[in-house]
């Protein structure tokens, strides 16, 4: 029987897991603030991964810039930690990345909530023209 999930998805999954604690417990920088990892993306030879992120203020630019920078700055932290909880070999070499899509997904959701009402309220207001 064929496994439903490749080397690297199981890696990169449990990195997700590794360094979201990591962050959330071990890095003190106060210009990271609240993260969260919404993914990780690892090179089939397990030496490299991209990790997504994710910041609680999302609507300030510079904010978000700040706290890539300080995740940059702490990569080689991370990665020491990361090696000590995850048994690899090789601890890839991490870089972070800004993930968009939840803030463009809200951003779809409010549009697409903004069009459904308004919706209703147009056959409202032809269901009142149509009974005067």
């Amino acid at each position: 029987m064929a496994r439903e999930f490749s080397r690297t998805q199981r890696v990169a999954q449990e990195m997700q897991k590794e360094i979201a604690i990591i962050l959330q417990r071990e890095v003190k920088d106060p210009r990271i603030g609240m993260v969260t990892v919404s993914g990780v993306e690892v090179s089939r030879d397990l030496a490299y991964a991209k990790v997504f992120v994710t910041f609680l203020n999302d609507n300030d630019p510079d904010a978000v810039k700040d706290g890539l920078k300080a995740l940059h700055d702490a990569s080689g932290f991370v990665r020491m930690l990361l090696g000590k909880a995850m048994r690899l070999r090789v601890v890839p070499e991490l870089t972070f990345s800004y993930d968009s899509s939840l803030v463009e997904g809200m951003r779809m959701s409010n549009l697409v909530s903004d069009v459904v009402k308004k919706d209703a309220e147009r056959r409202q207001a032809a269901g009142k023209d149509e009974e005067e």
